[in-house]
């Protein structure tokens, strides 16, 4: 049953899976986690390797090699279980698959190895994730900026994300916010996004590291007339993150938008009636106006 129902999730991505193999870092990743697997199996590549097998069949696995192969499918499975987006999964699996290539590599021959190990550091120097640009109700603050957003109105509720762009788990958590800021945004509830490894004040301001050690990043924090209300990842007093899972589920309940969002919905309506009374026209001093009542013509 699982596998079916992986089948069809995998199925129903599909679309947007391959959009993202168009794009070159995962059309480098890719490669890079077949490539041992190519070595292996290419005709006229893999007569000149070395094996372990009795057989002495160098285009095939040998169990050293097969059970590298399953510790790391063993790996991934049990860290996809705390995956949320399918960006994650796929990361996982990549990540985890350069680190079995640089073993089997480095088994197979030292040389071919380093070349390998090489090319992963090239790899990260020079081809970063794609950062997320699909639709949001998102507003970016700045250093000069966010304090003055977040106290100018003391009814409207902000909820912050504090990111970093080098961050592979902000990278991760960046279509979540924006779905959520998408079904949830309106006048008495906005979101908004500040880049702490680029403004640096603002993360001692707010107190969030951007030490990799801290795992402070995401950091999601509610504000109410400038004054924070609450926020996930809550800290230690050493300074680090409780553990949390950042998904749109954890999100919903423990920031209680829902409710939020229903308040919120009563201020656009008193906003508008406000808007409305403003809009209509006022009698003129020194005119005749008239109404009619029960009947009656009146005039005043």
């Amino acid at each position: 049953m699982g596998l079916i129902t992986g089948l069809c999730t995998f199925l129903y991505h599909l679309p947007q899976i391959y959009k993202w193999l168009l794009k070159p870092y995962y059309i480098t990743s890719f490669l890079m986690t077949v490539a041992f697997l190519v070595v292996r199996k290419a005709p006229g590549l893999c007569e000149h390797l070395a094996t372990q097998r009795e057989d002495r069949n160098p285009c095939d696995f040998d169990w050293r090699e097969l059970e590298i192969l399953m510790f790391l499918s063993a790996i991934v499975m049990m860290k996809n279980r705390r995956a949320i987006t399918l960006e994650q999964h796929i990361g996982n699996l990549f990540l985890f698959s350069k680190v079995a290539n640089v073993i089997l590599f480095f088994r197979l021959d030292v040389r071919l190895g380093v070349l390998y190990l090489a090319l992963c550091v090239a790899f990260v120097m020079t081809c970063k994730p794609p950062l997320y640009m699909g639709p949001e109700y998102i507003k970016y603050f700045s250093d000069k900026t966010i304090d003055e957003e977040l106290q100018r109105d003391s009814r409207v509720t902000w909820i912050v994300e504090f990111y970093a762009n080098w961050s592979s788990d902000c990278q991760s958590f960046a279509p979540v916010f924006a779905e959520l800021s998408l079904k949830y945004n309106c006048a008495g509830l906005r979101f908004g996004k500040v880049d702490i490894g680029r403004y640096g004040e603002v993360s001692k301001q707010y107190r969030v590291s951007t030490s990799p050690l801290a795992k402070q990043l995401p950091s999601v924090i509610l504000f109410q007339g400038g004054k924070e209300l609450m926020r996930r990842p809550m800290v230690d007093n050493k300074g680090r993150a409780v553990s949390w899972t950042f998904n749109e589920e954890n999100i919903i309940r423990e920031f209680n938008l829902n409710e939020l969002f229903q308040k919120s919905k009563k201020l656009n309506k008193s906003r508008g009636l406000k808007e409305e009374e403003q809009l209509s026209p006022q009698p003129e001093e020194g005119t005749w106006h008239w109404a009619l009542k029960k009947d009656k013509l009146y005039h005043y």
